[in-house]
C-alpha cells in the first residue's frame, strides 16, 4: 500500500473528513517505498527493502487543535484515529498563534517523480555497489558506500477546500575510500531525481583519485588561504544559511538578516553581485513537491539577486501580524554560478588550497553564521595553477555571509544534497588549526 494513486488518496482522505465533528479537519497521508545497499572493505554488508505508509489526522476546535496518526487503512480504524485527534483538541490549550486552514488553492504540476528510480530493484543495487567495489580493488584500495534509494507520494486535504497530490523519487549514494596504509582518503557523492542519471563509477573513480592524491599530506600553517570550495565542501554551510532565511527570527533580532533597531534586511546587498540564489520547485535537475507544508502553493522565487536579499520566508501567522506577504520556504536552492569546470578554477589559482568536503559543522554564532568545522578526504595545495601536494587537514571558522563576499570566482552548478550549488574561489578563508584526521 506505500504508494497509492490520487484517486485512491483521494478516497481515504474523503473518508477520513466524513467521520470528523470538528470546527476544521486536515487529513495527511504519504508513504514510500524503496532499498539500500551498505558496503564496506570492499564487501556488502547489509542491503535492505522498506515500506510504510502514514495518515496524520488534525482536528480543531476554536484554537484548540489535537494531532493522532495511524498506519492502518480500514474504516474502524480511521475512524478511531479521527477520534483520538479530536479527544486531544477537546483538551489541548489554545494556540495563541492560530491560523485557519487555507482553503482551495492552484498549484504548479509537479514532475518529481522518475519511473526509473520507482522501478529500481536489488539487481540494481547489487550492480551499483559491485562496479565501486571492483574499482577499488583494482587500485588496492578500500572503499564504503551507501545507495539509497526512494519513491513516494504525499496528499492532504481539508474541510475548507484544501487538496493536493505529488509524487516524488530521489537516490542517493555516497563514496569514502581509504589508501591501504590509511593516509589517503577521498570522498565523492551524488544526488539524483531520475536513476537514469546517476552510475557508481563515476563518483567512485573520483574518490579513488583523491585518495591516492591525498595520500601522505604535509602539514603547513593554518590562517588565511584563497580556497576553492567544491559543491560538497559548500553545501551545508549555504544550506545553512537558507535555513536562516525567515522573517520572524529576522524581525526579532535572532538571526543574520537582522536589522539593528528592530526589522530585517530585505532589499539589503549582503553579499558579492554575482551571487544569485532563487527556488524552483519545477527546476529539471533537482524537482520538488509545489506545496510546502502547510498547504501554500510552491513557485518559482528569488532569494537574492545581484547580492541582494530580494525576499524573506514567512509564516503566515507573522505575514498576518505584520501586514506582510506570507512567503513559504524554498524546499530546494539554486545557486546561479559561472561556466567554468573545477579545473579552471585550479588553473586560475596562483596559490591556495582545494577543499573537497567539510564535515562536523557546527554553530558558533547564529546572528553572524559564523560556523566552525573540519575539512576531510581530500585536501591539497595548489601553486602556479596545479594542485602540488596534499596537506593536512584543517580547522575552519568562517561564516558564509564573510565567504560570499570574498568570491573571485563561480563554477558551473552541480546538484548535492537536492540543490544546485557550483564550485567557488575564495579569498582570505579563514584555517584556525590542523588536524590529524584524514
Amino acid at each position: 500500500m506505500a504508494i497509492l494513486t490520487k484517486d485512491e488518496a483521494q478516497t481515504i482522505l474523503r473518508k477520513v473528513l466524513s467521520y470528523s465533528k470538528a470546527d476544521e479537519c486536515e487529513a495527511s497521508i504519504s508513504g514510500n517505498t524503496g532499498g539500500n545497499i551498505r558496503y564496506a572493505r570492499n564487501s556488502v554488508s547489509t542491503s535492505g527493502i522498506q515500506e510504510n505508509t502514514d495518515l496524520s489526522v488534525e482536528s480543531r476546535f476554536g484554537k484548540r487543535a489535537g494531532v493522532a496518526t495511524i498506519n492502518e487503512f480500514d474504516d474502524v480504524s480511521l475512524h478511531k484515529v479521527v477520534q483520538r485527534a479530536e479527544e486531544i483538541a477537546r483538551i489541548a490549550p489554545e494556540n495563541p498563534e492560530y491560523m485557519p486552514y487555507l482553503g482551495a488553492q492552484t498549484y504548479l504540476p509537479s514532475n518529481a517523480h522518475f519511473a526509473t528510480t520507482a522501478n529500481i530493484n536489488p539487481d540494481f543495487r547489487a550492480e551499483m555497489a559491485g562496479k565501486s567495489i571492483e574499482l577499488a580493488n583494482a587500485k588496492g584500495l578500500t572503499a564504503a558506500g551507501f545507495l539509497l534509494d526512494s519513491s513516494g507520494f504525499s496528499a492532504t486535504m481539508n474541510n475548507k477546500g484544501l487538496f493536493n497530490y505529488g509524487q516524488t523519487s530521489n537516490v542517493g549514494f555516497s563514496i569514502t575510500v581509504r589508501t591501504a596504509d590509511g593516509t589517503g582518503s577521498g570522498y565523492a557523492t551524488r544526488n539524483v531525481s531520475d536513476a537514469a542519471k546517476f552510475d557508481s563509477a563515476e563518483p567512485s573513480q573520483i574518490a579513488i583519485a583523491k585518495a591516492m592524491g591525498s595520500a601522505n599530506a604535509k602539514a603547513i600553517e593554518p590562517g588565511k588561504y584563497t580556497v576553492i570550495l567544491e559543491p560538497n565542501a559548500s553545501e551545508e554551510l549555504l544550506g545553512n544559511m537558507m535555513r536562516s532565511f525567515d522573517t520572524r527570527a529576522a524581525d526579532e533580532g535572532r538571526n543574520f538578516l537582522a536589522k539593528k533597531g528592530g526589522g530585517n534586511k530585505l532589499g539589503e546587498k549582503l553579499f558579492d553581485e554575482r551571487v544569485t540564489i532563487y527556488s524552483d520547485p519545477t527546476h529539471p535537475e533537482i524537482p520538488t513537491r509545489t506545496w510546502a507544508g502547510d498547504g501554500r502553493p510552491l513557485e518559482k522565487i528569488t532569494w537574492v539577486e545581484k547580492g541582494v536579499v530580494k525576499n524573506i520566508p514567512s509564516s503566515r501567522f507573522w505575514a498576518a501580524k505584520n501586514n506582510t506577504k506570507a512567503t513559504p520556504p524554498p524546499a530546494a536552492f539554486i545557486f546561479m554560478g559561472g561556466d567554468q569546470s573545477l579545473e579552471n578554477l585550479i588553473k586560475s589559482t596562483d596559490r591556495g588550497i582545494l577543499v573537497t568536503r567539510l564535515w562536523y559543522i557546527r554553530a558558533v554564532d547564529p546572528q553572524t553564521l559564523l560556523y566552525t568545522g573540519l575539512t576531510r578526504d581530500g585536501t591539497f595545495y595548489i601553486e602556479n595553477g596545479k594542485i602540488k601536494h596534499p596537506v593536512k587537514n584543517f580547522r575552519f571558522n568562517e561564516s558564509p555571509v564573510i565567504m560570499l563576499n570574498n568570491l573571485e570566482a563561480l563554477g558551473k552548478p552541480v546538484r548535492v544534497g537536492g540543490n544546485l550549488v557550483p564550485p567557488m574561489k575564495i579569498r582570505d578563508f579563514t584555517f584556525t588549526s590542523l588536524s590529524d584526521a584524514v
